[in-house]
């Protein structure tokens, strides 16, 4: 079973569906220099050629910013591309195959919905980490299986990161960080936005605040007022 580096928590950015190289990668890089820990690129309804062409962009942008690429969907073309990874959905191929593949040093997500028992099934298969969601309605996930803050803290049986995913805001960002999602993953709350720099950044602190012990965040509290 491959893991995710050291202490790699955080926001989890994941790429809006453009058709336009170009412009998802002006919309893109800025956000990398903000310091996401992880990037997904998703687009559902990108040919196979315009996949390709879009992520291998943006891998050579995240290599810039030293921020990982996770590819959506397609495993194949993360290996192909020497992508740092892939995020497999329930249809998108055996999770296991993938792990055998792409080796142990790569990174592999595993959507699990609603399901502690999918979580369990893919950490044995080989997920790096396991995503659950919707939490909330989103323009991505609006017909999927609702989660609640309890599957951030069942047992899974073994301690890998888990991903909370779908329509989250800043503060439930920061209450599901304290709920146990090491990673939460974002579309809309940070390209929809005004600022997506600035959004980027409140998210970012939002959930390292909620990561902090309380005990830390007091000493912090009690330098400040000295």
């Amino acid at each position: 079973m491959s893991v995710l580096p050291p202490r790699l928590r955080g926001l989890y950015l994941i790429t809006p569906d453009d058709p336009d190289t170009a412009r998802l990668l002006a919309r893109v890089t800025p956000l990398l220099a903000a310091g996401p820990a992880l990037l997904q690129y998703r687009n559902k309804g990108a040919s196979p050629a315009l996949r390709r062409e879009q992520a291998r962009a943006l891998l050579h942008e995240c290599r810039a910013a030293g921020v990982p690429l996770i590819v959506n969907d397609d495993w194949r073309l993360a290996g192909e591309l020497g992508a740092d990874g892939a995020h497999l959905g329930a249809d998108d191929g055996d999770l296991a195959q993938a792990r055998a593949a792409l080796g142990d040093a790569v990174i592999l997500g595993a959507s699990c919905y609603d399901e502690p028992a999918l979580a369990r099934r893919a950490i044995v298969a080989g997920a790096s980490y396991v995503a659950f969601g919707a939490f909330f309605p989103s323009p991505s996930k609006a017909a999927t299986r609702r989660a609640t803050p309890d599957l951030l803290r069942a047992d899974l049986g073994a301690a890998v990161p888990r991903v909370a995913i779908g329509g989250i805001g800043i503060e439930p960002a920061a209450d599901l960080a304290a709920a146990g999602a090491d990673l939460v993953a974002v579309i809309s709350g940070v390209f929809a936005a005004a600022d997506p720099v600035a959004a980027l950044h409140a998210y970012r602190r939002a959930i390292a605040a909620a990561h902090t012990p309380p005990a830390t965040r007091a000493g912090i509290s009690a330098g400040n007022e000295r």
